[in-house]
Parts: C-alpha cells; sequence; structure tokens
C-alpha cells in the first residue's frame, strides 16, 4: 500500500520527530527510524544458515533474502521504525535463584505477559496516531513474527550496537528489552548508527555461556543455547546438554546477566510485564506438580503457554534431575515415570538416573 491522499505532503523531519514523542508517550523507552539497505548483513545471514546454527527453527531461512530485504517483505517500505521497551519488574534477584537447584530459573522476560501482544497493540497505536497526522499510508508492524533482522535495523537506527552475544546493548538500558518494528512507505529521514561499540575485550558473555553457545564474538550457534532447547526444539534435549542446563526451565539469561552495560538495566514501567504467578521464586517441585488444567489456566497469556505442557513438564524433569538431591523430588519424578508423553517420560527417565534416585 502506497501513502495516498488528498493531503499535502507531510513535513517529514517534524513527523518523525513528533513519531519518537508519541512513542515514549506509549511506553517505548526509545524510538528511532532507519532507512532499508542490509546489504551488508545478507551474507553474513547466509553464512550462519549455512552452517546449520539456527537448528530446528526452519522459519529462519524459508523466507530466503526477505530477512535482509525490508522492501521485499513489504512492498513499497522506504523506511522501518524501530522501538525498544524494558521488560525487568524486579522480584527475586536471577543469581540467587540460579544458585538454589530447588528453585525454577524462568528467563526475565518471561514473567509477565506475552510480550507479542503487549508490544504489537501499543505498536499499532503508534501506527494509528501516524495516520491521525498523515492519512492512510502503507504500513505493517512487527513484534518477533516475521523474518525481520531486528537487532541489525535497530543498531542502523542507532539505538544501540551489537553485543558478542549478539543482542542490542543500550549504554542507559542494557540489553533487556523487547524490539519490534513499523515498516513504512513514508520517506522519513532516518537516524544514524552509533559512532562507536562499547563492548571493547570483555568476553565476559561467551566466558559465562554454560553450553559455549556463543561459539564465537557475535555468533551463536542456537543448537547449543538453552533458550533454544528449552523453547524451539521439538525432541529431546541432547544429553551432552542436561548438565550444564541445571534449573533452567525456560530460557537463560546467563550472557545478560553477566554484562557489565545490565548494571545500568532499566526496571519497566509496564504493569503487563509485572510477575505473575511468584515464577520468580518457585520450586522446581511445585511447577512439576501443575496438572494439565493448572498449566493451560495459569500460562494463559504468557510466553510459556507455546511450548505446551509436555516440554514444560520435559524441562522441570531436567531442573529436577540436576537439583541437590531429595526424597520428595524422587518421588515426584517415580510418579511421572507413566506419563502419556513420551517426550516427558524419557527426560524423566534421565533424571531419575542423573539424580541417583534409581
Amino acid at each position: 500500500m502506497t501513502h495516498t491522499g488528498s493531503r499535502p505532503a507531510p513535513d517529514y523531519p517534524q513527523l518523525a520527530q513528533s513519531i519518537k514523542t508519541w512513542a515514549q508517550a506509549l511506553g517505548f523507552a526509545r524510538a528511532a527510524i532507519t532507512g532499508i539497505d542490509l546489504s551488508h548483513a545478507e551474507s553474513g545471514l547466509n553464512a550462519w544458515l549455512a552452517k546449520g546454527f539456527h537448528g530446528e527453527m526452519d522459519y529462519m531461512a524459508r523466507h530466503g533474502p526477505k530477512r535482509a530485504r525490508p522492501a521485499e517483505l513489504v512492498p513499497n517500505t522506504v523506511s522501518v521504525i524501530s522501538i525498544f521497551m524494558p521488560y525487568l519488574s524486579g522480584g527475586q534477584a536471577p543469581d540467587a535463584v540460579l544458585a538454589d537447584t530447588s528453585k525454577a530459573y524462568i528467563s526475565r522476560y518471561a514473567l509477565g505477559r506475552d510480550y507479542h501482544k503487549v508490544l504489537r497493540n501499543r505498536l499499532q497505536q503508534l501506527a494509528d496516531q501516524i495516520a491521525v497526522a498523515v492519512g492512510e499510508y502503507g504500513h505493517r508492524v512487527f513484534v518477533d513474527s516475521a523474518p525481520v533482522l531486528e537487532v541489525e535495523l535497530a543498531k542502523q537506527a542507532g539505538l544501540g550496537w551489537r553485543g558478542k552475544h549478539s543482542l542490542l546493548l543500550n549504554r542507559e538500558f542494557g540489553s533487556f528489552y523487547f524490539l519490534g518494528e513499523i515498516f513504512t512507505d513514508l520517506p522519513l529521514p532516518a537516524d544514524l548508527p552509533l559512532p562507536a561499540e562499547h563492548c571493547g575485550k570483555c568476553t565476559a558473555c561467551i566466558d559465562a555461556c554454560p553450553t559455549q553457545a556463543i561459539v564465537a564474538p557475535y555468533q551463536v550457534d542456537a543448537r547449543r543455547c538453552i533458550s533454544y532447547l528449552t523453547i524451539e526444539l521439538k525432541g529431546a534435549i541432547p544429553l551432552e546438554f542436561r548438565k550444564a542446563i541445571g534449573n533452567r526451565v525456560y530460557g537463560c539469561d546467563d550472557c545478560q546477566l553477566v554484562c557489565p552495560w545490565n548494571r545500568f538495566a532499566a526496571q519497566s514501567p509496564e504493569t503487563d510485564f509485572a510477575i505473575r504467578h511468584g515464577l520468580d521464586n518457585v520450586t522446581l517441585l511445585e511447577l512439576f506438580a501443575w496438572s494439565e488444567a493448572d498449566f493451560m489456566q495459569k500460562m494463559a497469556g504468557s510466553p510459556i503457554y507455546r511450548i505446551g505442557y509436555a516440554k514444560w513438564l520435559s524441562n522441570l524433569a531436567i531442573g529436577l534431575g540436576n537439583a541437590a538431591p531429595n526424597p520428595a523430588i524422587g518421588a515426584a519424578l517415580l510418579a511421572r515415570q507413566q506419563d502419556p508423553s513420551e517426550l516427558v517420560r524419557e527426560h524423566v527417565a534421565w533424571a531419575l538416573k542423573n539424580g541417583g534416585y534409581i
């Protein structure tokens, strides 16, 4: 869709400034604008895919070059509005949860409501506000929902730089935030990328990864990444990674937790990201005792809901198998030996053996 209407052409520099103001009023920490030339990133993407680093995430390869060519993904796109929104909501200190093997560690982004819905609704409000100012125009909202090189777009728009863990880093906000985009046919003036990156010689994120998934600076082999293994992987988690996973039952934040820039990570004012069901400080046994109805009811509206009950139980079984031995853990695992899910049974069997219960 192309910008049409009888109104005179907007003052695009003024419109760009207004968009940034409106974005902050809607709860986004920052908004910035970039063009659509991502040709410099295309060879790196192709090399990453060729190495198979995307694992079972077929959608990463399915769209071919469209991921690095916004105008092929959404015809007539000439500008991209990039935003980010912090998600930390306080709660129990992550290090304390990771250190207590009886507890379940859940990635900080998943402690509240599903960010897809929150950001998509807010971005649509921003898009609608632009329409009030300029009339009908072509646009499409993205929140981790299509083949978009969102970190590269945010970096190009000057919202931060790419850390060695491959995530976007910002001097004022660290990396604990969600990214989103509006692809548009409005010729908005582009912001400049940052003149320099600020990781220097630091390799804290690479050194901290429990499964050595950051195989080189800026390169993550998803097949080794705990977030991939506990969320994206449909089958059994490979044996070689199970002990290293520890008590991380949904995602992993280790590379972010050790990053010096996250000393400055902002807390989110968004009530939607407030911690639900005490998930910041809960025992593995408590979660493992949930029925499927419990899971469906409590995880409704959470990103965790999407992995399903069987994957949830199998992840928890790994955590229980890694926990300090406890008769209650052995009893809980034994009670699930005949679970209807083959995936759960396989992980429970490993946990019983690894924990010394059989």
